[in-house]
C-alpha cells in the first residue's frame, strides 16, 4: 500500500488539478493572518500542495513543529513564518518528488520571510518510524498533519510515534478524511 501512495503522489500527481477527488479545502477559508503568508509562498509549492484542511495553530513562536506528510511544504512554509528564527520546523514525506521541491524553495522563502537562516528540515521517511529519522522522544511542541494519516496502512503506529516525539503538554494538530463506512465507486 505505501508503495502505491508513494507512486500516486510522487510520480503520477503533477499538480492539484490532477486530483481525482475535490475535499481539499480552498485557502479563502484561512485566517487573514495565514493568507498573507500564504501570498508569500512560492507558487510551485502551491500548485503541488495536496491537503485537505488547514492544522495550523495560532501561537506558535519559538516552536518546533512537525509536519507529517509535509509534501512540498506547503504548510511548513506557513509554519516556518509563524515560529520565526528562534522556532523550527521539521518536514518528513516519503516521496522523494515532493521532498525535491519542498528544498528547492528553502532559500526563497528564507527571503521572503527576512530570516537570515531556515528554520526549516525536511527529511525523507516514513510517518510510521520518525525513529529512524533521528527524532527523539519528548523533541517536538507541535505535531501538524494535513490529510495524510488517512493514508497509512499503520495508523495506531503512526500516532504511537506522535505521542512519542511530543514533550509533555505538546500538542497535535491534523486535518484528515474520515468515512464511518465503505465508500461506494
Amino acid at each position: 500500500m505505501l508503495e502505491n501512495v508513494k507512486e500516486y503522489y510522487g510520480k503520477i500527481l503533477k499538480s492539484k488539478n490532477d486530483l481525482k477527488t475535490s475535499a481539499c479545502c480552498s485557502t479563502d477559508s484561512f485566517p487573514v493572518r495565514i493568507k498573507e503568508i500564504v501570498k508569500q509562498i512560492h507558487p510551485e509549492v502551491l500548485q503541488k500542495f495536496y491537503g485537505c484542511g488547514s492544522p495550523i495553530p495560532p501561537l506558535i513562536a519559538g516552536k518546533t513543529v512537525l509536519d507529517l506528510g509535509c509534501g512540498t511544504g506547503r504548510d511548513c512554509y506557513i509554519l516556518s513564518k509563524l515560529v520565526g528564527e528562534k522556532g523550527h520546523v521539521i518536514g518528513v514525506d516519503m516521496t522523494d518528488e515532493q521532498l525535491e521541491v519542498a528544498k528547492k524553495y528553502l532559500p526563497y522563502h528564507m527571503d521572503k520571510f527576512g530570516f537570515n537562516k531556515s528554520n526549516i528540515t525536511f527529511k525523507q521517511g516514513f510517518i510510521e518510524d520518525l525513529n529512524s529519522l533521528g527524532i527523539k522522544n519528548d523533541s517536538i511542541d507541535i505535531v501538524i498533519s494535513n490529510c495524510v494519516i488517512n493514508l497509512s496502512p499503520q495508523k495506531k503506529q503512526v500516532f504511537i510515534e506522535i505521542f512519542r516525539v511530543l514533550k509533555k503538554g505538546g500538542e497535535l494538530y491534523f486535518s484528515d478524511i474520515f468515512s464511518d463506512r465503505r465508500i461506494p465507486k
